[in-house]
């Protein structure tokens, strides 16, 4: 994410056969365990108590248990989490169908990097927390009171509860509202909040200081303030009301959205239905304490909640036609249960990954939880799925390694034409995020790269890391961590909902499939080129955020935006944020370009607009429509 300069606006031994949720679990285990890079862990023979057999990093909780003590699990979990963001642990914390806190005594929930924070139930309504679940404003400096932001505040989960907004015991700045100020790969689905505000800004910590970018799916909300969210999306969902915009706001299939008028004042795109969706597979316990997975059915031009009347359309999957997985498991003995017809749970943890994951059988799930996260070992292909329909990628993310991978995850074969793809149950990426360096460094030619026709993207941040702790200045990033393109889309009638793709030395994506969508595009041009030179697309300055092949007739693209912040060197210009062929079928609606503090962003798309240069800082330059109406 950017950089904005001063003044810019476990694994048990023993499979059972059938997995239960007891009604009263010890806590056990507090903290998730570490899990290196080389994909090794201390995994216990049995399953922790408190973690009912799903790994020793998912801690399940029950009603029963003390409020304190709950409480005082995850603000421990939380102190250990609040700075960790190029760590290794990763976490999931479930509640059991119940009520947590009370009106005296709230439950209040702080969620730090690499948590998930999920309800247990077939409804969100089944999980209630009488309290808060909220994510502050980081302070990086004074012992942890000043220079606080949300930049990065990335990779958590919030999920499949309802949440009663109780801010007894906090002063009078943090009781005006649950607070959700985050940036990417921070997604809220399935949630039920009322009782007061929500703000996706902390504003009681130094100021709003530049929450920038999520998502919100399937959930029913209270009053929403945006505040400093540059790009937002929200998709089938009921909110009381949204107040405020910066950049670009975008509303697909939302109760209460507010009308598209006046674009950029306000910087609303709304879409009265969504095209295509499928919601994020979950975990959940029927009536007998007996473990299953949701998996919802893809739906068309739909409006609201997908529980609104009931369970969510799809289908339940038991657990045990899972491989519930941890970082001790081989590729091997993945890949022989998934040959064998299972499907895959990924427990939180770091995986390493030596050769491919392949996913070859239609309608299989990959479901991960606590930000599983797949590296890449020796320039490995970490995930591969064939050209079949209905598979589900969800919960993961995936990691270049130290050796150049040629692409991280790759939807169906390469140059390929013989695609048994369904327009009705698409293969679908839900919270699907890439790293290229961060925590280690990384290498690869392309994150994503989907071959296959009738795809969904549903949300994903990849990202090739402005900044990390790989020991390189911003100029030696730029020959350390190689990654030459976030996306690439060689299918026809993919959808990409919620896709945000930063700082790749080359297209940030290209689209050539016929009959593409995108709702909401995101993007930050790379921070780190050394020179002019070495930013050059043949005789033309740079490479433009998005491209759309040249010989594709239909595209559409609603609210999209692109950044520019050269900070190694200002003098660098990019000629275009967009890039696509003169076709009256490709159509771009509300689309951006804007300057952070260095550099210059010659035009919007194709020669057309302003530039975005340092004489308007923190100003958008705006195209309503391409081509002009």
């Amino acid at each position: 994410m950017m950089t904005l300069p001063p003044g810019s606006a476990g694994h048990p031994s023993q499979r059972p056969t059938r997995r239960r949720l007891g009604r009263a679990f010890a806590l056990g285990v507090v903290l998730a365990t570490s899990v290196m890079a080389t994909g090794t862990a201390a995994v216990a023979d049995s399953p922790a108590p408190g973690t009912s057999d799903l790994g020793t990093n998912v801690t399940v909780f029950d009603p029963s248990m003390p409020v304190s003590e709950i409480q005082a699990t995850l603000d421990a979990a939380n102190a250990a989490q609040v700075d960790n963001e190029m760590g290794t642990t990763r976490h999931a914390y479930l509640f059991a169908p119940g009520t947590y806190g009370t009106a005296q005594k709230p439950l209040q929930i702080k969620v730090g990097y690499y948590t998930e924070i999920a309800g247990l139930g077939a409804s969100p309504t089944d999980v209630v927390i009488n309290g808060k679940v909220e994510v502050y404003n980081r302070c990086l400096e004074g012992g942890g009171t000043s220079n606080c932001l949300a930049l990065d505040t990335f990779w958590r989960t919030l999920s499949n509860l309802s949440i009663k907004i109780n801010a007894a015991g906090q002063d009078g700045c943090r009781a005006s509202a649950d607070f959700w100020a985050v940036s990417q790969a921070v997604s809220m689905r399935r949630l039920n909040i009322s009782g007061g505000n929500l703000s996706l800004m902390d504003y009681c910590t130094a100021g709003p200081q530049f929450a920038s970018g999520g998502y919100i799916a399937d959930s029913k909300l209270p009053s929403v303030t945006n505040g400093s969210q540059q790009q937002w999306l929200t998709r089938n969902t009921e909110v009381a009301g949204w107040s405020n915009g910066v950049w670009n706001q975008v509303f697909s299939g939302v109760v209460g959205a507010p009308a598209e008028t006046g674009f950029p004042n306000p910087p609303y795109t709304t879409l009265d239905t969504t095209p295509v969706s499928r919601e994020k597979p979950y975990l959940f316990v029927d009536t007998d304490g007996t473990y299953n997975v949701r998996v919802p059915a893809a739906q068309k031009n739909t409006r609201g909640v997908s529980w609104a009347n009931g369970i969510t359309p799809g289908r339940t999957v038991p657990i045990d036609d899972f491989f519930v997985a941890t970082p001790s498991d081989s590729v091997q003995a993945i890949n022989n249960a998934l040959s064998r017809g299972k499907n895959l749970l990924l427990t939180p943890g770091v995986y390493g990954i030596a050769q491919s994951i392949k996913v070859k059988r239609a309608d299989t799930v990959v479901l991960g939880l606590g930000h599983a996260t797949l590296t890449a070992v020796d320039g490995s292909t970490p995930l591969e799925v064939a050209d079949v329909p209905g598979v589900v990628i969800a919960g993961v993310t995936v990691d270049a390694g130290l050796e150049k991978s040629p692409v991280l995850l790759r939807v169906g074969k390469e140059h390929g034409n013989n695609h048994r793809d369904s327009a009705e149950d698409p293969t679908t990426l839900s919270d699907v995020y890439f790293r290229v360096g961060g925590p280690h460094v990384g290498k690869a030619d392309i994150a994503l790269e989907v071959n296959s026709d009738n795809v969904l993207i549903d949300h994903t941040w990849v990202w090739r890391a402005d900044h990390g702790v790989e020991g390189f200045t911003n100029t030696e990033r730029w020959n350390t961590n190689v990654g030459r393109n976030g996306v690439i889309i060689n299918g026809d009638h993919v959808t990409a909902t919620g896709l945000f793709v930063e700082h790749f030395q080359q297209y940030n994506t290209i689209w050539n499939g016929d009959d593409g969508t995108t709702i909401l595009y995101q993007n930050e041009l790379p921070y780190d080129p050394p020179t002019q030179a070495d930013w050059m697309n043949g005789d033309i300055k740079g490479w433009a955020a998005y491209k759309v092949g040249d010989g594709v007739k239909t595209h559409t693209l609603y609210g999209g935006g692109s950044y520019v912040f050269n900070q190694n060197n200002p003098a660098i210009h990019t000629e275009n944020g967009f890039e696509v062929p003169q076709t009256p079928g490709v159509k771009l609606h509300h689309i951006m370009t804007a300057n952070l503090g260095a550099g210059t962003l010659d035009h919007v798309v194709n020669g057309v607009g302003a530039p975005a240069d340092t004489t308007r800082t923190g100003s958008p330059v705006y195209v309503v429509d391409y081509p002009t109406p």
